[in-house]
């Protein structure tokens, strides 16, 4: 069901889908590319729903506002020295060095992540740049997800051995977890911090328990990681910084 409420000036639009969960709570959701989600129990109202949105309106205009402008900084980075990029929920600034000897890489510095390319033209060396940057995340994603996989197994009674994983960029997922248990990681994770990569890791590997959201899935989750949806929110509320680009 759509709905439309007005703030100032602003028509602010959003959706009402039922919860996944039994409570009794109207909660609202504000996702990066502008979408509104507000989940209500089965027995609110109609007008009982609205006027939780009502209150909360001015929330989520500033909401909407903050990832216009993530999105206007997305959409103009050009991979040159001065840019900010993640790495494990952490801001580090661009270095661009050009050397016709060097050996082309990537290091992480106090506070700067260092690309060293051959020089070419800008164009070329902006793609040389996003190219080292990818191979570069998607092996400390490797390593990274390997050593919290290795701490989180014990909390996870409920599996057997080591689950295979395969890093694969997707453009709306963290995650996800295969019938026959391989569990598939976006390497752009490893941008988020810590606790927001242990929570795609538990939230999939309940996922070998239970396949899809029921009851028992949620109950599993909040086992293992009561704080999950606190944790889900924080690395919702980054995810077009992270997932845009490199």
């Amino acid at each position: 069901m759509s709905e439309t409420l007005l703030y100032g000036d602003t028509l602010i639009h959003y959706l009402v889908r039922p919860t996944a969960k039994q409570s009794q709570k109207v909660t609202i959701k504000v996702h990066p590319e502008g979408q509104v989600i507000v989940h209500a129990p089965h027995t609110a109202e109609p007008e009982q729903i609205r006027q939780a949105v009502t209150k909360r309106l001015r929330w989520i205009w500033e909401q909407l506002e903050t990832f216009k402008r993530q999105q206007a900084y997305v959409c103009s980075r050009k991979y040159v020295s001065g840019e900010c990029h993640f790495y494990l929920g952490k801001r580090y600034q661009l270095k661009v060095t050009c050397d016709t000897h060097a050996l082309q890489q990537v290091k992480l510095l106090r506070g700067y992540i260092e690309v060293t390319v051959r020089p070419a033209s800008e164009e070329h060396q902006a793609e040389k740049v996003k190219e080292l940057l990818f191979s570069w995340y998607r092996e400390r994603a490797k390593e990274v997800f390997k050593r919290r996989l290795d701490a989180l197994l014990p909390q996870a009674l409920w599996v057997q051995g080591i689950p295979p994983v395969r890093i694969q960029t997707m453009k709306t997922q963290w995650g996800s977890c295969s019938p026959t248990g391989t569990l598939t990681l976006n390497p752009h994770l490893v941008k988020a911090p810590r606790e927001c990569i242990d929570y795609v890791l538990l939230h999939e590997l309940c996922h070998l328990a239970e396949h899809n959201h029921s009851e028992r899935f949620w109950r599993l989750l909040d086992q293992v990681m009561p704080t999950w949806e606190t944790v889900k929110t924080k690395l919702d509320e980054m995810a077009e910084l992270y997932l845009s680009g490199v």
